[in-house]
């Protein structure tokens, strides 16, 4: 026999909290010729994700469109609410936590930050002391869900305690919207903002932000420092009949987030917040039965991504890449100072049973190869268990 032996490991599978798997629907709309974002044509399918983009939030704002990441939303936000000099809140848990503190300092904001370490949930009770403490910060900055280590916060909690400090409240649920429940209106936030390559089931390049009128009209009498990320200026462009963007729309993937969004509609968001607790339960099991520790303060809201410590009798930093390179299942490890010490496995977006029992099985047979004692399929017939015991088929 020659030549070298056949791969079993050779179909490439994406396990990250972003970009995350396109449904083939998506993909296939957006392999369709390229319209011009001033014809009709796109017009239409620009006023239905307009139309549609509520739901996700559970909002009845308007949902602006940006041409940018995730992280363009963020700054925007920043960009129209705040002036150098103003004092805010910002909390960070986590990298993109961070973020928030980062994009503050650049706008030169007076900036009160609290940071109570990585992992850790926000409980909304150290808010209201900060906020006390603090009089006069005018927005509190929160998170969601934190990427980089899992954890879903309380922002209905931290919503509760600005409004009686009087401040508004500003949530990135770039990686938490459509996966972890998310209920804007009923829980009082003011702006949350988002991006279309997570829970949307888009690639990366759709930044959104669900602003309410209070938002908009405290963004209206700040002066200038914006023109791309102008709030206004987006407004008065999405409420035009039909509506438009001011500047050159990204075609191409607001048709695939048309149709990621109908798919939503047509599982309905209740139904999606259920498949991804049921996901996270599922990795969740799968983790505990192969011994091993979920990373900080996780709870049942924890339905974004999974992550979980790496045993200290292997290089941690080996896992992502046995994982990517001998298995072909690319998963996110630890960022910063959890680098080498955590791996997260995803499950928001299109993802299903059988990617969460695929991803464990490779993490059993990476953690065999470097050298963990490992029960190879402990941790799959755990997350197994969970999908049978909620009875469902593939028919519901």
């Amino acid at each position: 026999m020659t030549g070298s032996a056949p791969n079993p490991f050779n179909k490439k599978i994406l396990a990250t909290a972003g970009p995350t798997p396109l449904p083939p629907r998506v993909s296939s709309v957006m392999a369709e010729p390229v319209l011009y974002h001033r014809d009709p044509a796109f017009a239409a399918v620009y006023k239905r994700v307009l139309d549609r983009l509520p739901t996700v939030f559970q909002s009845s704002n308007d949902v602006l469109l940006f041409p940018s990441s995730g992280s363009g939303a963020l700054e925007s936000a920043v960009m129209n609410l705040v002036q150098p000099g103003q004092k805010v809140l910002g909390i960070a848990t986590g990298k993109f936590g961070e973020r928030w503190l980062q994009i503050l300092d650049a706008q030169g904001a007076d900036t009160v930050k609290y940071e109570p370490g990585w992992g850790v949930r926000i409980d909304p009770g150290e808010i209201d002391r900060i906020l006390t403490e603090n009089p006069g910060c005018e927005v509190v900055f929160a998170t969601l869900s934190e990427t980089s280590t899992g954890i879903v916060h309380d922002v209905k909690g931290i919503a509760e305690v600005a409004r009686r400090h009087g401040a508004m409240t500003v949530v990135d649920a770039v990686s938490g919207l459509g996966a972890a429940e998310l209920r804007q209106d009923d829980w009082g936030i003011d702006v949350v903002v988002s991006g279309s390559q997570k829970a949307l089931m888009t690639p990366p390049g759709i930044g959104l932000a669900s602003v309410s009128e209070a938002a908009l009209a405290r963004a209206e009498a700040q002066p200038g420092g914006r023109y791309y990320f102008d709030w206004g200026r987006t407004v008065k462009a999405q409420r035009k009949s039909p509506p438009s963007s001011p500047f050159t729309a990204p075609v191409t993937l607001v048709s695939g987030l048309d149709v990621a969004l109908e798919m939503i509609e047509e599982e309905g968001i209740e139904n999606v917040f259920a498949r991804h607790a049921l996901l996270a339960k599922a990795t969740r099991a799968g983790v505990a039965a192969l011994g091993l520790e979920l990373y900080g303060n996780p709870d049942e809201k924890s339905n974004v991504v999974t992550a979980l410590e790496l045993p200290a009798d292997i290089d941690g930093g080996l896992v992502p890449k046995t994982l990517r390179d001998r298995f072909g299942i690319t998963a996110n490890g630890g960022q910063d100072e959890l680098k080498g010490k955590i791996l997260r496995i995803a499950h928001c977006g299109y993802f299903g049973a059988f990617d969460i029992i695929t991803s464990i099985s490779g993490l059993e047979m990476t953690l065999d190869s470097l050298g963990h004692k490992t029960d190879l399929g402990a941790g799959v017939g755990a997350a197994q268990r969970v999908f049978l015991d909620a009875g469902i088929s593939v028919s519901q």
